[in-house]
């Protein structure tokens, strides 16, 4: 998340300048720190420019799961993607808590709740459903970020999100000068769902917690209430 980014970065910076300052009173060479500033400094550039900062994110997630606020933040992000994908009837196919699990899924970020894409494809939609599902897709992809704002009055996580919704509304041909109207519109959306499901979000949350299958986060919903999604209606547009 951006705030660990700021801080880990923050400390790495203070603690190149100790060395510095500290290293005649240690009688240690000017050029071990120096030499260990380039290497640091290269190995971030290496990450950005090959790995898309793929490293970067492994690293600050694994230092970042030592907080349990943290470990929480990211299981009510994606619970609230599950709960409301489960709810406009976008299928979920898998879902991941940490940037190692995201890697191997081939996602970035450090987790997701994973969709279906196959089931969702512009040919395989009824007439005049194109924009209905955009409308969807939009609450999903901020789902998570709804759901932290929730739980803890704003939200830490949340680029990869918008990412996702830019990407998806440029695939369908839609403006980018609409993407800030979608990205709110979809939050409301995606708001208004957690609050009327609250219930069930709590034991799904709960059910993620202990790594829960897909199928068994689907009945877990499924007990409390059948899908909504015959049409979008939540709020109107």
């Amino acid at each position: 998340m951006q705030t660990t980014a700021l801080n880990l970065l923050a400390i790495g910076i203070f603690l190149m300048m100790l060395s510095v300052l500290l290293s005649p009173l240690l009688h240690i060479s000017p050029f071990v720190p120096t030499g260990i500033t380039f290497a640091v400094l290269g190995l971030i550039t290496a990450d950005t420019l090959g790995l898309q900062g793929k490293g970067m994110t492994l690293l600050l997630d694994g230092v970042s799961r030592f907080s349990g606020e943290y470990r929480d933040r990211v299981v009510r992000h994606e619970a609230g993607h599950f709960l409301v994908a489960y709810h406009l009837d976008i299928p979920i196919k898998d879902y991941t808590l940490n940037a190692w699990e995201a890697l191997k899924q081939g996602q970035n970020g450090i987790g997701g709740a994973i969709v279906d894409t196959e089931a969702l494809l512009p040919e395989k939609l009824p007439p005049g459903e194109l924009k209905q599902l955009i409308d969807r897709l939009s609450a999903v992809w901020m789902a998570g970020i709804a759901a932290e704002t929730l739980s803890y009055g704003e939200a830490q996580g949340g680029r990869d999100d918008r990412e996702k919704l830019a990407a998806t509304l440029d695939y369908f041909g839609r403006p980018e000068s609409e993407t800030p109207l979608k990205q709110r519109w979809g939050e409301l959306q995606a708001t208004t769902l957690l609050k009327e499901h609250q219930d069930a979000y709590e034991a799904l949350v709960n059910a993620m917690e202990t790594q829960a299958s897909v199928s068994e986060c689907y009945q877990i919903l499924q007990r409390f209430s059948p899908p909504q999604a015959v049409g979008f209606s939540v709020i109107s547009d």
